[in-house]
């Protein structure tokens, strides 16, 4: 039987049957997948019952996947299970929060390329996740926006929380080892395809201070998150979703019960090399200055 795509909505995303991914693929069967990956930036797996061993056979097909994150399973460490336990004490608010609009590592010159998420145990309702489309967001921008932004460097930064705060000298030393320049409009690497490379974690536009960044950040941000550009995946058991994090930005809801039940997914990811990625060296003390985004789970 052959591969076969389902568009799953009109920004992005196609849901695929007629491979099983529980075997190894065959080399034109995976050539496939690869290629609708790029073109739709997003695959749908819907409800399949893997063993661990078969979700790190398949997720290493699509190259070196990351083996060095904090959480990973032992006894699988191509894996990291995400898992986010009920909370009892907190204000209520913080019940209902979600991740901020981000790729993924993109304040390092070496990004996430490609991430799979595998939902293992979900809420009752809720907890989806949702992704943006940096192609149509660049798309769809004027002929003198696209003009004025090209060769503009955005500023990538880890937020304030992750960061190490053991000592003054370790958090200068993580703040610039976490944050990076990308070029703002980039290059897809496999289509030649442009897009909208921000999120979230570009605070400044390199040699601009933040108020002079920030209202044309907004706007960019606002730009890409219209509802046309998004997808919103609602999660059933034992989906696996596969996105290219070089097309997207992505956000998890956290609009479920999270005082009393859990979301679990398992997390494969393959690291790569951003367009133009480089460390940026601050000369408006403007990374020190940044405000802090706090996201709970991925």
């Amino acid at each position: 039987m052959a591969m076969k795509l389902r568009r799953i909505s009109y920004a992005m995303g196609a849901e695929v049957t007629g491979i099983d991914i529980t075997k190894p693929l065959s080399d034109e069967d995976f050539a496939a997948v690869r290629k609708a990956l790029v073109e739709h930036c997003i695959l749908l797996f819907r409800g399949m019952p893997l063993t661990r061993p078969q979700y790190v056979t398949f997720g290493t097909r699509f190259g070196p996947v990351r083996m060095d994150q904090p959480g990973n399973l032992p006894e699988h460490p191509e894996i990291k299970a995400l898992i986010a336990k009920p909370q009892k004490a907190g204000p209520l608010l913080s019940n209902f929060n979600g991740s901020d609009w981000h790729s993924d590592m993109s304040y390092t010159p070496t990004p996430i390329i490609i991430t799979m998420l595998r939902a293992m145990q979900l809420p009752e309702v809720g907890g989806d996740t949702q992704f943006a489309n940096l192609h149509l967001a660049y798309d769809t921008l004027s002929p003198g926006m696209k003009k004025m932004l090209d060769g503009i460097e955005a500023v990538h930064m880890e937020q304030e929380t992750e960061l190490d705060h053991s000592s003054p000298e370790k958090l200068e030393a993580s703040r610039k080892a976490k944050t990076t320049a990308h070029r703002l409009i980039a290059t897809h690497p496999e289509t030649g395809r442009k897009l909208l490379f921000i999120g979230d974690k570009v605070r400044l536009l390199a040699g601009m201070t933040l108020e002079e960044s920030e209202p044309l950040l907004n706007y960019l941000r606002m730009h890409t998150q219209r509802p046309q550009f998004v997808y919103r995946h609602v999660w059933q058991k034992d989906d696996i979703v596969v996105w290219d994090q070089r097309s997207t930005n992505h956000n998890a809801v956290g609009d479920y019960d999270r005082r009393n039940e859990l979301r679990h997914m398992d997390k494969i990811t393959l690291r790569g090399t951003a367009p133009t990625g480089r460390p940026y060296e601050d000369p408006t003390g403007a990374r020190n200055r940044t405000e802090t985004f706090v996201y709970h789970f991925q």
